[in-house]
Parts: structure tokens; C-alpha cells; sequence
């Protein structure tokens, strides 16, 4: 019931809307996703919760990337220690493979927090998103800043519709001119930043995403008195957190020491060099799941069905992100953020049954329709959702 969506006392993780059930923003009704109903059996699956053991799976997961990551900074030093005239070689065989396994990170967390946010033992919580910066988000709030986005952003391209959305600055830098054939000369000033940023830390795993986030949460006590849970609860988290994080990059730092005939001056040197590549990876996997699937232009091209179209684009951008059931959750992320709790994500989903049973399963999905019709008029993401599904369901009859 749409009427009753997230009803906290927090106002940070509620949606906001008025007594009509409607946004402060656009005054559209909150929507009612069109979850299937009787649920045919070729979609079932895709609605199913998922398993104890799915759920212990995606953990070691998540768990085997921070160990090869870890491993894979160690041979870097004694690739560089044993082969000190070929700085290059060495850095270049590293750090392409540890900013792939960066993207494989995300991923990975973003299946984790839909459908299997407690991780079996608590130590693991420490392993999600260390190698990202500096300093970040504990585990917890990085899965309550990720809530908020979805509660305060059900269509793509409505960003903050229902309340404050974290990513909000990244959708401004990329639609802030309205539509891009007309303003295509004034993104020029603002669209060449997002990678920049990124980079600096401005994504949900960053150091400049941490600062944004804590200036908002939690909120503020009766009568603007301090959250009574600020001093016992979030701050010694983010204490634990970070005291691993600082305490990784400090050992990273020594690696490039001692180790490879440098004073402890020059650790910066290695830890800087590990730093570049973890960011390049983690930077282009937010630039996917935040830039890419919630963009204006992305989305139109999706509704001039690529799949048949572009099938090369498909398979190398597939081969970018890691497979086919990553490159699911770019092409059907409107069907994630219609069902992030009933169906997760479209990545996590493929890992246990394909990428094609899932991807056929979404545009059916879509083809259906993601939200119940409630008497508001068309958004441009349902009307550009409406064409592609007409194009895929076209294609695949056709076959």
C-alpha cells in the first residue's frame, strides 16, 4: 500500500509527501508497484526470496574480492621489490586487474544490500568498501544512505521525488540544462566533472560522500538538541570503521617502505599508486549504477531496444563490468527500482539463475508495467519504458 510506504520516526528514511499521499515536489501519487498477480511461473523466480545459503554465498564473496585485493597489493610490492627497473610494467599489470576487481566490489555490495544486508560474522561488515578512500561510510549507514535514495527516488528520472536523495548533485551536474539535444553545449561545463568527482570521492563508498552524509544523519534531537544516539551508536561505529580503513592504508603505506629500499617518508609513494587504481575501479562502477542508468539520454537509448542494434556495445560493456548479470542491472535498473526489496537486483538474481532467465524475466516485467496505473498523467520514464518494452516484446516475437 502505497499510502503507508516507510513510515518512520526518522525523518531521513521516511517519504515525503502530504496528506494526499502525494510529492512536495511534482504532486504526483506515491506509485503502486505492479508486482504480478496470480504470479505466472516463468517469473516467479524472480521474486523469490532469496536463500540462507545464497545469502552466505554473496557474503564469501564479498569476502574472497577483499582477500584478492589484499594479496594482490602484496605482490605488487614484491613485483616491484624484485623488478625495480620496471616500475611501469609492474604497476600497469597490477592496477589494471585491481580497478577491474574494484568494479566487482560494488557490484557485489550492491547484491549484498538487497536481500542479504547482515553479514554472518561481524567482522565482515569491515571488508565491504575499504580499499575505496581514505575514510567512508560504516557499513550500516552506507545500506541506510542507499534506503534513502530509493525512498526518495522511485522513477529514474525524478531524482529527490519523495524526499532528499544523497546522489542528488550528481543528477544536477548531468540535467540540470533540461533536455540534452537542445543543451548539449551547457553539459559541457558540468558533465566532464562527474568522473572528476567521483574520483575525489563523491560516490556512496567515498570520503566527500561520508562528510555529505554526516552532515545530515542523524537528525537532530527535540527542540535542536543533539540525536541521543549519536554519541552511542553512530560515532562508534564510524570510529571502528574508519580505525580498520586508516589502519589498512597505514600497513599499504609501510608496504612501500622499507620493503622496497624507501625511508617511511616515501610510503606515500606505493600507497598513492594502490589508491589510483582502487578509485579508477570504484569510480567507473558508481558512474554506472549513478550516472548511467538514471540519465535522460541512456534511457532513450535503451527504448530503441540496442540488444538488437548494438549487440557489440552489449557484450563488451558486459565484458567491462564483469558478465551478462551485470550488464542486466544497467539495462533493467527502472525494474530494480520498482521491486529493491521483492526483487533486489537484477546482478544478484543472475548470479543464481542466468543472466538470460533473468533478463527475459525483467522484460516481461516491463512489459507488463512496473507501477499500477493510478490516474496521474505519463512521467518520461514511463512513457520511454512503454516504447522500449513494445520494441523488446517485438524483437523476441520475431526470433
Amino acid at each position: 500500500n502505497a499510502a503507508g510506504v516507510a513510515a518512520s520516526n526518522d525523518k531521513m528514511l521516511k517519504v515525503e509527501k502530504n496528506n494526499e499521499n502525494r510529492s512536495h515536489k511534482t504532486n504526483r501519487l506515491f506509485p503502486t508497484p505492479n508486482k504480478p498477480d496470480p504470479m505466472p511461473k516463468n517469473l516467479a523466480f524472480l521474486f523469490t526470496k532469496i536463500t540462507p545459503e545464497q545469502m552466505m554465498y554473496m557474503w564469501n564473496v564479498l569476502t574472497a574480492i577483499f582477500v584478492t585485493q589484499c594479496s594482490m597489493v602484496l605482490l605488487y610490492c614484491a613485483a616491484l621489490a624484485t623488478f625495480p627497473d620496471h616500475w611501469w610494467t609492474c604497476t600497469l599489470m597490477f592496477g589494471i586487474p585491481f580497478a577491474y576487481i574494484a568494479i566487482q566490489n560494488i557490484y557485489i555490495d550492491h547484491d549484498v544490500m538487497h536481500g542479504a544486508t547482515f553479514p554472518p560474522h561481524e567482522w565482515q561488515r569491515f571488508l565491504t568498501h575499504c580499499f575505496a578512500d581514505f575514510f567512508s561510510l560504516p557499513w550500516e549507514e552506507f545500506v541506510l544512505e542507499h534506503n534513502r535514495h530509493h525512498a526518495s527516488t522511485v522513477d529514474l528520472l525524478e531524482q529527490g521525488e519523495f524526499g532528499w536523495d544523497p546522489e542528488e548533485f550528481h543528477y544536477a551536474l548531468q540535467q540540470w540544462a533540461g533536455p540534452f539535444a537542445q543543451n548539449w553545449y551547457k553539459y559541457l561545463l558540468t558533465v566532464p566533472w562527474i568522473p572528476v568527482i567521483h574520483f575525489f570521492g563523491l560516490n556512496d563508498t567515498g570520503s566527500l560522500f561520508a562528510l555529505e552524509w554526516w552532515c545530515h544523519f542523524p537528525d537532530e534531537g527535540a527542540g535542536g538538541k543533539c540525536n541521543k544516539e549519536f554519541w552511542s551508536k553512530w560515532v562508534p561505529r564510524r570510529i571502528k570503521h574508519n580505525a580498520f580503513v586508516m589502519s589498512l592504508w597505514a600497513c599499504i603505506w609501510l608496504l612501500g617502505t622499507w620493503p622496497l629500499g624507501r625511508p617511511i617518508s616515501e610510503g606515500w609513494r606505493f600507497m598513492f599508486t594502490v589508491s589510483f587504481f582502487a578509485r579508477c575501479g570504484f569510480s567507473a562502477a558508481w558512474m554506472f549504477i549513478t550516472n548511467f542508468t538514471h540519465s535522460l539520454p541512456w534511457n532513450n537509448f535503451l527504448a530503441q531496444d540496442p540488444g538488437r542494434t548494438w549487440p557489440v556495445l552489449h557484450d563488451v560493456m558486459a565484458l567491462v563490468l564483469g558478465g551478462k548479470h551485470r550488464w542486466n542491472e544497467m539495462l533493467f535498473h527502472d525494474v530494480h527500482h520498482a521491486f529493491p526489496n521483492a526483487v533486489g537486483t537484477l546482478s544478484q538474481r543472475g548470479r543464481f539463475h542466468g543472466w538470460q532467465a533473468v533478463h527475459d524475466a525483467a522484460a516481461e516485467v516491463l512489459h507488463r508495467g512496473l507501477w499500477k496505473p493510478n490516474g496521474d498523467e505519463e512521467t518520461q520514464m514511463q512513457k520511454t519504458q512503454r516504447k522500449r518494452s513494445l520494441m523488446m516484446k517485438s524483437t523476441r516475437v520475431n526470433k
